[in-house]
């Protein structure tokens, strides 16, 4: 638990005092670094901590297919996660925010009247992926809740995991880290779909689905916003 706090302060202070256009890259580095020193050294198991992705960081040989399966099932298993919480958390966003224009489209999705997905669009759902889903999972329910389950071993079924202490923990820091990054008590608000995430972290035995859950999560929350005419930056 100590490194999941120090590592998420250093992330924190990192984002903070860095330019923006650095600061998201060096937080991504600085959580995959850890996840490497922590969880990923010679002696340990990638897929003890969930973080084999098909095989991609596994010793042994790499089997495209095997690759190539688990990806579709992470986008899957992660596409279907948020078509089952959207809803309600779609009613919860207008009700928080009371928006004053109604959901457009076109304000989402599009720009101009081209008719085409603004290639800005394309590039946050790859940053939000790459650099912000994939090393905040590897770290969190990768490396931190992994730990966290073999100090304590989880005691409860929940929808088919097994879930424990760890899930809970490592969300609390989760949370804490990006209320530090930006001290607003509405940050702290991320503790619930951490839960999601490290409840797909049990299901699942890895870190892919909730990779692609997290990336969409943050997507469809820029695209409700932009839906509506809200500025959250």
């Amino acid at each position: 638990m100590g490194w999941g706090v120090l590592v998420s302060a250093g992330a924190a202070l990192v984002g903070r005092f860095l330019p923006s256009n650095l600061a998201g890259t060096a937080v991504a580095a600085l959580f995959l670094g850890a996840t490497y020193l922590l969880a990923l050294r010679p002696a340990q198991s990638a897929e003890s901590s969930g973080l084999s992705l098909g095989g991609l960081f596994d010793r042994a040989p790499l089997d495209a297919r095997a690759l190539a399966r688990s990806a579709l099932r992470a986008c899957a298993v992660g596409s279907l996660a948020l078509l089952i919480v959207a809803p309600a958390y779609t009613v919860g966003f207008v009700f928080w925010h009371q928006p004053e224009l109604p959901f457009d489209l076109r304000r989402a999705f599009f720009v101009g009247n081209s008719g085409l997905p603004s290639a800005h669009f394309f590039d946050l759902a790859l940053g939000h992926l790459l650099v912000v889903a994939l090393p905040e999972e590897a770290f969190f329910r990768g490396y931190l809740q992994s730990a966290l389950d073999a100090r304590s071993e989880p005691r409860w079924n929940l929808w088919g995991a097994r879930i424990g202490l760890g899930l809970v923990t490592s969300g609390i820091i989760f949370a804490f880290g990006h209320f530090l990054s930006v001290p607003d008590l509405g940050r702290l608000a991320v503790f619930f779909p951490s839960l999601l995430f490290g409840w797909l972290r049990a299901r699942t035995g890895g870190i892919g689905a909730g990779v692609v859950c997290h990336a969409l999560c943050n997507l469809y929350v820029l695209v409700l916003g932009a839906g509506y005419g809200l500025n959250l930056s």
